[in-house]
């Protein structure tokens, strides 16, 4: 059958089957990247023994996948040209784009289906691998559950493009990303961001908005181009350096392995790259970490912290960890500012949001001196423990709260307790850092002293403790019941305010919340 007769949907009567005739036997081939030569020996055998070959193509009728197998097609297959009704372009379809597709989805299916009732073999071919972004995949789902099925995997445009740069996408333990360029330039640039390398796939028109989720993840430098890889007119270079409107559909963006490409290409230490981030990890594992700061940490060439903190960090090849105690933090802040100032790229890592009784002031306060006022300084939010803990507990910081540390370290306990009051008298729900420690044992008490002052008895307190982490705990107490021996330094304290509610509810869940709304007075 010539393509003509295919694309209108036309098939040869005298093939048609006896109903006793056993259905034909469906395959999805994987055809590679472009290249001929990289179709796999199981991909040929199939297309040989078929008696119909499938294809998709746009309305003018060439089919990429049809010139790459176009050496093992015979004059006596029967070509079936899925041809698409639309590709980018609008329509007039009442379903609008995408009933348009379903459509010719269904029409395409009963096409194939007609062959396979017939006892017919149909090899759906299809460029790359059919359940990598391929066409095929809508076959397959109307299909398969119906029919005896067999996919035969093709290399990827991925590993094509990967080949053809002579860059590895990963090593070691590196998470590799594999995005479609339709995606926001929002959700781009948080998951370029989070990730070691990443291939961004459908460039085209998506071209300008990939560059600039690119550019504002930081990673743009790195990005490489490839065009067409393995065909003709393949193209590869520098991301930074191609030309938005000579970008085909048929493209990709390759951010390689930052591991395989420093041992490469070590880069240049510049005492103008440098920086430092302080980055908030959260209250507890990486579920937390935000994309944002996966990035930081990733990029970062030194990581600075508390051993507590930086042990959180997945280890990388070729970044140094300087880790230190937890009470040497002007002397952490200085060391990662001079890193910063002689090139090096620093992450100083902070528990919870660093810019609460974390390493945020810390870092600036050594940076507002010289000789440090030109390094750049960065700071990422984290989860904080006081939003943590509420979300654990359901909502009790949902109207006005403060947030106070009970730590007499840096400020006297007179202030502590004068805030206190403050905050209660103003009926303000409060969360309490830095309860207490093994050389500070009575600070709980005298809070709860105070409070009650200005609080009922039965105001709930939840004794939040290692939240996120292995040996999370939440329990909610009377005001009055608090017990000093039940509070360490990794618990946090969220105490109700007077119109704080505490709720059991049918699934025998217990949830404390406090109203968005207060009552006149």
């Amino acid at each position: 059958m010539s393509e003509q007769q295919a694309s209108s949907g036309t098939t040869d009567p005298s093939a048609a089957q006896s109903p006793e005739r056993p259905s034909g036997h469906l395959y999805g081939v994987g055809l590679g990247p472009g290249d001929p030569s990289l179709m796999t020996v199981r991909a040929v055998e199939v297309i040989a023994q078929a008696d119909v070959v499938a294809y998709h193509s746009a309305r003018h009728g060439r089919s990429i996948a049809r010139s790459i197998a176009a050496q093992h097609i015979r004059p006596d297959h029967v070509e079936e040209a899925l041809v698409y009704p639309v590709t980018t372009e609008s329509t007039d379809h009442p379903g609008g784009y995408r009933g348009a597709l379903d459509e010719f989805y269904e029409a395409a299916a009963a096409r194939l289906a007609a062959h396979l009732d017939a006892g017919r073999t149909v090899a759906v071919i299809s460029e790359g691998d059919p359940f990598f972004y391929g066409s095929y995949q809508h076959m397959h789902k109307r299909l398969a559950h119906r029919y005896p099925t067999e996919v035969i995997p093709g290399v990827t445009s991925i590993s094509a493009a990967a080949a053809r740069l002579g860059t590895p996408l990963t090593e070691a333990d590196e998470v590799l990303t594999v995005l479609p360029g339709t995606l926001s330039e929002e959700e781009l640039t948080a998951r370029l961001s989070a990730t070691d390398s990443a291939v961004v796939m459908k460039l085209g028109r998506t071209f300008p908005g990939v560059r600039r989720a690119l550019e504002r993840s930081g990673r743009l430098t790195e990005a490489r181009y490839v065009e067409r890889a393995t065909m003709a007119g393949e193209r590869t270079g520098a991301f930074c350096d191609v030309d938005a409107d000579s970008v085909p559909y048929f493209s990709v963006a390759v951010v390689p392995s930052r591991i395989a490409t420093a041992a490469e290409e070590p880069e240049p230490v510049a005492a103008d790259r440098g920086e430092v981030v302080v980055v908030g990890t959260g209250p507890a594992g990486p579920r937390w970490l935000t994309p944002e700061s996966r990035g930081a940490l990733a990029a970062a060439d030194d990581l600075v912290g508390y051993t507590t903190y930086l042990d959180r960090v997945p280890v990388r090849p070729g970044q140094r960890r300087h880790p230190s105690d937890n009470k040497v933090e002007s002397e952490r802040a200085e060391f990662a500012l001079d890193l910063a100032r002689h090139g090096r790229r620093v992450a100083v890592v902070s528990g919870g949001d660093p810019g609460i009784f974390a390493m945020a002031t810390a870092v600036l306060e050594v940076a507002s001196e010289e000789p440090y006022r030109s390094v750049p300084v960065r700071v990422l939010p984290g989860v904080t423990a006081a939003n943590a803990a509420a979300a654990r507990a359901g909502a009790p910081l949902g109207h006005d709260y403060a947030v106070l540390s009970l730590s007499d370290r840096l400020k006297p306990w007179e202030v502590i307790a004068e805030r206190l009051r403050a905050a209660a008298s103003a009926d303000l729900a409060l969360a309490l850092y830095n309860p207490g420690s093994r050389s500070r044992t009575w600070q709980v008490a005298k809070a709860r002293d105070v409070l009650l002052e200005h609080r009922a008895p039965d105001t709930p307190v939840i004794l939040a403790r290692d939240v996120g982490g292995p040996e999370e705990s939440l329990r909610t107490v009377r005001l009055t019941d608090l017990d000093p021996t039940q509070v360490d330094m990794r618990t946090i304290l969220l105490v109700g305010s007077s119109q704080t509610r505490r709720v059991r509810r049918g699934d025998d869940a217990e949830v404390v919340w406090t109203p968005r709304r207060y009552p006149e007075r």
